[in-house]
Order: structure tokens, then sequence, then C-alpha cells
């Protein structure tokens, strides 16, 4: 970055802090990951200095013929890689690209979306009250169940009651397999469009260690970041199942994205998608994934020796859900404490939370990065004691009933834990453990 560097000083050095704190910390925020080199070279290239409104051959604007050919090669590799006859590779992100497929097929104020309470692990788009989502539309939220999972007759029933036009199935929190199958009885069932949201699982349903729901879903919306392991960005895909059910769906996601959400794609991202599911096509991106679940599994069971409470009772994939009400401490001090000692995590709400959502029960933590940088078994041993360590340390702090009193109580905490030996040596600990583990 030296042209960075003589002309704004104050960026470049910004950005090498960045750099330098994902090099020294363990980066267990199951949504982040770490790209490859070439991602982030197509993602700064010059394809960033073009406008192209439209599609591939059906622009607004001269000069696309480069262009076409690297949105056609997103495309082509996204069918390809997901088994599909349909993708659009233009939605900026995963938010918006969820709007997309509501802005296509639903009518606000009027239809229904059913999905996965965002209390229990669904995301925003679907159908918080806070989101748009929530906010335009009618809302059927579903829940877990006592043990933490989804259950399906439940969902059913409530499917059958409601009839929604759209449900969801997909997740943020959820570390169980999703039965798509089921899902797409019960959509069926009612003549509903089924959406999948796999955002967090799209690399291991690509990879093999998750089933895909391409047989039983009607559209698909994935990010291409996590596990995927991509830039920031998304993609709609519809299935032969969907094209069956609307055989204008393509049409109508196509229109929803440009011009109805958005104006021109940004040519670097699509790029940059493209090169990542080259990546996630070869077979060392198969062997990646089956050591995420490994390692999660293998954290996952040191946790349980230690006495954390994971929500489900383990995991299938690259994610845990801890609720830490029995080590007395909630997510939002642990998720500051173990930042301090150089483990990065989000807190992060449990089913049946009691505690409000910015000091949630819970954190949530992930392996896909740090199996990225090529951490195993062993690693996720050593990981779990740190992170044990850390939460007997600040044991005990529970957070105030009044609300008066919690701003004092967090200024206070923080100032204690910044200072507090144990973790600060925790941090020289991992700081020099992440040495062998080079970032790509």
């Amino acid at each position: 970055m030296k042209n960075l560097k003589i002309t704004d000083s104050e960026t470049y050095n910004l950005i090498k802090e960045e750099e330098k704190r994902q090099e020294e910390v363990l980066e267990m925020i199951p949504s982040e990951n770490y790209t490859s080199k070439a991602v982030i070279e197509a993602l700064g290239s010059v394809l960033t200095n073009k406008y192209s409104e439209g599609y591939p051959r059906k622009r607004y604007y001269q000069g696309n013929k480069v262009i076409d050919s690297v949105e056609i090669l997103a495309q082509e590799r996204a069918k390809k890689l997901f088994g599909v006859p349909y993708a659009n590779v233009q939605p900026y992100s995963g938010s918006p690209a969820n709007t997309a497929v509501y802005f296509a097929l639903l009518k606000p104020f009027e239809d229904k979306i059913m999905g996965l309470s965002l209390a229990f692990g669904g995301h925003l788009t679907h159908g918080s009250p806070v989101s748009f989502s929530g906010k335009y539309f009618n809302i059927v939220p579903y829940e877990l169940n006592e043990k933490g999972l989804l259950d399906y007759e439940q969902i059913e029933r409530l499917a059958q009651a409601e009839k929604p036009r759209i449900i969801i199935c997909g997740a943020t929190a959820y570390p169980r397999i999703i039965d798509f199958k089921r899902f797409g009885e019960i959509a069926d069932s009612i003549d509903a469009y089924l959406l999948a949201d796999i955002s967090h699982i799209a690399g291991l349903i690509v990879g093999g260690v998750h089933p895909s729901p391409v047989p039983f879903v009607h559209i698909i919306m994935t990010t291409t970041h996590k596990t995927l392991r991509g830039p920031r960005g998304a993609m709609i895909m519809v299935t032969e199942k969907g094209l069956k059910k609307d055989s204008e769906l393509t049409e109508k996601i196509d229109k929803a994205v440009f011009p109805g959400l958005q104006g021109g794609p940004h040519d670097n991202q699509t790029a940059a998608i493209a090169v990542a599911l080259l990546e996630a096509s070869g077979p060392s991106f198969k062997i990646y994934v089956k050591q995420i679940v490994k390692n999660t599994k293998v954290l996952a069971e040191e946790l349980e020796k230690y006495k954390f409470n994971l929500v489900s009772g383990g995991t299938d994939n690259h994610l845990l859900l801890i609720d830490l009400s029995n080590k007395k401490v909630n997510g939002a001090l642990a998720a500051f404490a173990l930042e301090i000692a150089g483990i990065v995590v989000n807190k992060n709400a449990v089913p049946n939370d009691k505690m409000p959502p910015f000091y949630p029960s819970g954190i949530r933590i992930g392996t896909p990065a740090l199996t990225t940088r090529g951490m195993k078994e062993k690693e996720m041993v050593k990981i779990a004691k740190w992170i044990n360590a850390v939460i007997e340390e600040i044991k005990g702090d529970e957070l105030p009933k009044e609300k008066e009193s919690r701003s004092y109580f967090w200024k206070e905490f923080r100032r204690r834990v910044r200072e507090n030996k144990k973790l600060l040596e925790i941090n020289g600990e991992i700081k020099k453990f992440c040495t062998k583990f080079p970032v790509p």
C-alpha cells in the first residue's frame, strides 16, 4: 500500500493497525473470516471505477464488455457450485438481498413472512419488529423448543394456521443441522414460497458437511463471506423447484434488485465473489470445511468439561451458542473480558433470555477464521482452556438490576478488566501463539 501511505498516512496507519489486530487475536465471531490474498486483490482492482447499471448485455452505460464477462463468470460459477439454474450476484450484502426477495414477491402491510425469531437465533431481516421486515410485513415468528432445537411439528402447525406467503429457513445462531426437506414439506402444504437463508452455512453446504437446500426450496440467499470465505456481498439463487412454482421468479428477482432497490453493482465485489467461488470449488476447500466442523465439535467437548452450558447440547456446524447464566456473568461482560485477553467473540441472546438485549446471557463463538489460519483439534483444547480461565476470572460480576446503576458498573468493570493481570498474561500468550498460525 505504498501509494496509500504517501497520499493518506492516517488511513494507512489505521489499516495497518487493524491488520496487526487481526494477526494477534483469536478471531472467533462465527460470521467473520479471512479472505485469500487473491480475493483482496480483485476487490481492490480497477473494476471499482466502472458503472454498470443493468445486467450483462443489457446495460444502461457503455464500456461494459469486460464487466459483462466478469458478472457472467460469477453467475456461472455460483450456478455450478450450488447446482442451481439461476444466480443474481449483484446484491450489496445479505440484508439488501433478503429485501429484494420480499420486494419481488410480497405486498407491504398485507402479506405474511414466517421466520425464526431474532430472540431465538433468527436474523433481523427475518421479521424482527425493529427491522424493515417487521415494519412493512405481517410477521409470524417461530421459536426453538426447550432443548434449543427447531420444532418442526410446531412450525407446521403455525404455518397451517397463519398461511404465510414466504417461510424462511435459516439462522444466525443455530448450531445444528437444518432439515430443509421438512421445511419444504411444510411450505408445499400451504403453497408458500420457501426461502433458505444459508449465509452462515454456505461454505459448509458446498463443502459437503451440511445438507443442501437446493432440492427442497424455491429461493436461496447467501452472503459471500462467512464460511464461503469471500468478500462482503450476497447472492440470490433460484432452484428448479422455484422455477416450477413460478416461471417468472427469476425476472421478478432481477427487477427487484435492479432497478427496484439499487443502482449499479459493485463490479470489484462481483469479481472478488467469482474468485471466492472458484476457490470454494477446489478439493482443499472441502478439507477446510470438514476441519471447521471437527474443530467446533472438539471445542464444544472441551468447554463442556469446564461446565459451560451449550445451547442445544452441542453443535453440528461452525458455531456454538453458550448460555453463561450458570457462570454468574452475562454475555456483554464476557465478550469484553475475552477481547482484552485476545479472544474475539460476540455477545448473543439465548433462547428465552431474561436479560436485556445489550446485556444478553450468552456468547456466540465459531471456528471458521481459526481454521483458515491452520488451527486444528489440539489448538481447540488450548483455546477452551483460555476461554475458561477468562470466564473464571470475571465470574460473579453480575449486572445490577437497576438501570441507573448499570452505566457506572459497566464503566468500572471495563476499567478493572483492562488492568487485570491474569487477562493481560493470557493476551501475551495468545499473541505468541498466533505467530505460529499466519493470517493468509
